[in-house]
């Protein structure tokens, strides 16, 4: 099973995490399912960017983003060549080192 660590983040994740993943699910789905509860106001529809991550390290493992993912990915606060929306990144076969943004370009929390 791939492992996913997740760097530290001053309000979601203050120690940082570090867990076993299931290959097929999103990087999403498996943040929240092992306590990381990041943001996804649009549930998990691809249609906005409050879940945007980076993915540090494994991110060639993951399938490419498509077109849809990419024009919301260009509205992403602290876009960089590792941006994914983790809703849409599907964890693969490798373990993965995910950094969440310490802003989104969502107002107010939509405490999920």
């Amino acid at each position: 099973m791939p492992t996913i660590t997740v760097q530290p983040h001053p309000e979601m994740c203050p120690e940082g995490a570090r867990f076993e993943a299931t290959a097929g699910v999103s990087v999403c789905d498996s943040l929240l399912a092992n306590g990381v509860d990041i943001e996804h106001a649009c549930e998990k529809s691809c249609a906005c960017t409050t879940c945007h991550v980076h993915i540090r390290e494994g991110g060639a493992s993951l399938e490419e983003a498509d077109e849809l993912e990419e024009d919301y990915l260009d509205k992403a606060w602290g876009l960089d060549p590792d941006s994914r929306l983790s809703c849409q990144a599907i964890v693969g076969d490798a373990d993965l080192v995910v950094e969440i943004p310490k802003y989104t370009i969502n107002m107010v929390s939509e405490n999920h």
